[in-house]
């Protein structure tokens, strides 16, 4: 098993218990030393970055006693995925909901609309319903200067 699988089972139920998801573990090679990043992720809402560091001490514990990382040294990055991240599970758009998102189907011309509500197969956006199965990718657009509706 590799040691990226081998950190993900390590690592998931720790994350799981502080209330996170695990979306990613990247092990890169550095020079003399290795930097493993770890990305979590909330299941309805983005980790604070205290809560972050909670994380991250809790996976440092775990790693600094993960006797096949060997002699090897380490940096750990504990991190949350980037606005860029694709929407690939429901509880994406489900966070997002409020959010422009840039969808490209399958098939047919890419568009943007905002989330209203989201589903387990489905979202609904201010134009249409959009059947996850149907997307080929969806990615939250960026807004500055934003004027929120009261």
């Amino acid at each position: 098993m590799s040691l990226v699988l081998n950190l993900t089972e390590l690592l998931t139920p720790a994350v799981r218990d502080t209330g996170f998801v695990l979306e990613e573990v990247k092990v890169t090679p550095a020079g003399k030393r290795r930097i493993i990043a770890v990305i979590i992720d909330g299941l309805e809402r983005n980790p604070s970055l205290g809560e972050v560091t909670v994380v991250s001490r809790r996976v440092s514990e775990i790693l600094d006693s993960y006797s096949q990382l060997g002699e090897m040294p380490f940096t750990l990055e504990v991190t949350t995925p980037g606005v860029d991240r694709p929407l690939s599970a429901p509880r994406h758009w489900r966070k997002n909901i409020g959010r422009l998102v840039k969808v490209t189907p399958i098939e047919g011309e890419p568009y943007t609309s905002r989330i209203v509500s989201a589903g387990e197969t489905s979202a609904t956006l201010e134009d249409r319903e959009v059947d996850y199965s149907t997307v080929k990718r969806a990615q939250i657009e960026i807004e500055f200067n934003r004027k929120e509706k009261r």
